[in-house]
């Protein structure tokens, strides 16, 4: 295996920008002589100004001494040529996201460099098989994949296309981890890692909201409350940017042949076409500005609980939900069995969705009075849970459940009847996603959970999270999902698939 670039080699960073000067401020604080070059040379001052004023903060906040610096930043130099950066042994390109570019760009650089520079380019979502073709030395190409901001987020995706030389790569990815960084492996394919596994963040909600479920103010809470992501699908699209994120997902779905599994929102292009684009225009899916009122998530009002709640069989990931509903003062009696379980409520019965709807469920199991649960991350922490009545339900035997939950202090949000509700549909997703990398290939399960946790602070990776609630649910959830829409974006992974009738897990 190759070792990663020794401090004393130099390297050279192309574009300027928010993403090439953070960069350039790791690997300078690694020991690296950096040579930054854009094409604009007020582009490269406030470049190190923005670098300046990284250091300065953390100087203040007590993580870096002042010597230390001053000695970073003196070590990135203002490349006026770009064929100043021709001494370096790794070449970092972070230009606009234009393959014309990037080949152009790469195409001179091999004029001017030596034969052994690895180029690395900084693509959240090109093909580098497709940006190596034109080489004289394709095996050079690497995918190096840092997050915003570059100096803060740990991850960085180091991606090999088909001739990217496995040398090449080892000493991307060692180099990365002497930077400080933590390195996942990829092979190039639409999105990579983080980007491709999380369509289905967006999607999913998006689908939700399409289909009247729920506003979007209460389904950003439910996911947060409930299924413990850090941020709700819709508040962080408006903080991307509704044409950004639209863009991402075009250019998935467009590059994967058009898998409808990818297929963009008709919701989120109509508000595109609208120009309302998230925070940077004021509205998106919320209203933003000084004076815009804060989303109002909503909750049922206060109700009555059942008195007693009968637990029967296995109760699943909502295992917790007894010691809790016992903790506010519900009287519970516990039944054990391996059968799926419940929980009776006077007239009710409450179960975790398995991905059909309340109606449906309803009608074929014989239970008039049914309310389906979504699923939570932690039912012993969680603030709040969906539920979704059947239509058959009565509404106080409705009452009645929503008023244990209550009890356990939980708010609760009722969402109408939509199949797979949203947190488990989404984790649902979001798993299946991950199982198709495995499944070709594309990255092991332990470095698609490292990168989803680092890059975009889920609160588990979703094999992790599948493991944990069983492969066997969660293809049971997708199978329901595509018998209801009669679409093949539910299909289940072959890789879930296998785990399920195996009995085996992700993490092993």
């Amino acid at each position: 295996m190759s070792e990663a670039l020794p401090s004393s080699a130099k390297i050279g960073v192309i574009g300027a920008g928010t993403m090439g000067s953070g960069i350039a401020h790791v690997a300078a604080r690694a020991g690296h002589e950096v040579h930054l070059f854009d094409a604009s040379i007020d582009a490269i001052e406030r470049g190190r100004q923005a670098i300046a004023r990284d250091l300065a903060f953390l100087v203040g906040k007590g993580r870096l001494s002042e010597d230390d610096a001053q000695a970073t930043l003196s070590r990135v130099h203002a490349a006026e040529r770009l064929s100043d950066t021709r001494d370096a042994s790794l070449i970092v390109e972070a230009i606009s996201e234009e393959r014309g570019a990037k080949n152009e760009l790469f195409s001179l650089l091999e004029t001017m460099v030596r034969p052994e520079c690895i180029l690395a380019t900084n693509t959240s979502s090109i093909s580098i098989t497709e940006l190596a073709q034109p080489l004289q030395y394709p095996g050079r190409l690497v995918g190096m994949h840092f997050f915003n901001p570059a100096p803060r987020m740990p991850l960085v995706e180091v991606i090999a296309g088909v001739t990217t030389d496995p040398a090449a790569f080892d000493c991307v990815y060692q180099t990365a981890r002497a930077w400080g960084k933590t390195p996942v492996r990829a092979r190039s394919i639409p999105g990579f890692i983080v980007n491709r596994v999380a369509r289905p963040f967006y999607g999913e909600a998006l689908r939700v909201l399409q289909e009247q479920a729920a506003d979007a103010a209460t389904l950003d809470a439910l996911v947060r409350e409930c299924g413990g992501f850090p941020m709700g699908p819709f508040e962080l699209i408006d903080l991307i940017g509704l044409d950004v994120n639209l863009a991402v997902t075009g250019s998935v779905f467009e590059a994967t042949a058009f898998d409808r599994r990818y297929a963009p929102s008709l919701i989120q292009q109509e508000l595109v076409r609208a120009g309302r684009l998230g925070r940077k225009t004021g509205q998106g899916f919320h209203r933003h500005g000084d004076n815009a009122p804060p989303p109002r998530p909503k909750a049922e009002a206060p109700c009555t609980p059942a008195e007693i709640v009968r637990a029967v069989g296995d109760l699943g990931p909502a295992r917790d939900l007894l010691e809790r509903l016992r903790s506010g003062g519900v009287y519970v009696e516990a039944r054990g069995g391996n059968a799926p379980g419940y929980l009776a409520m006077d007239t009710a019965r409450l179960m975790l969705s398995d991905g059909r709807t309340a109606t449906q469920r309803s009608a074929e199991e014989g239970i008039p009075n049914l309310v389906l649960m979504d699923l939570a991350l932690d039912y012993a922490r969680a603030s709040r849970v969906a539920v979704a009545p059947a239509d058959q339900c009565d509404p106080q035997a409705l009452e009645r459940v929503v008023g244990a939950l209550q009890s356990a202090g939980f708010l609760v949000s009722r969402l109408d009847d939509v199949a797979g509700l949203l947190v488990l549909r989404t984790v649902a997703m979001l798993a299946n996603e991950a199982a198709d990398l495995v499944a070709h290939g594309v990255a092991v399960a332990a470095d698609i959970d490292i990168a989803m946790r680092l890059g975009v602070s889920y609160p588990k990776g979703p094999l992790a999270w599948a493991d944990e609630i069983g492969p066997g649910l969660l293809a049971r959830v997708l199978d329901n999902l595509r018998a209801h829409y009669g679409e093949e974006r539910y299909r289940v992974s072959p890789a879930l698939q296998r785990r399920r009738w195996s009995g085996t897990h992700f993490h092993e």
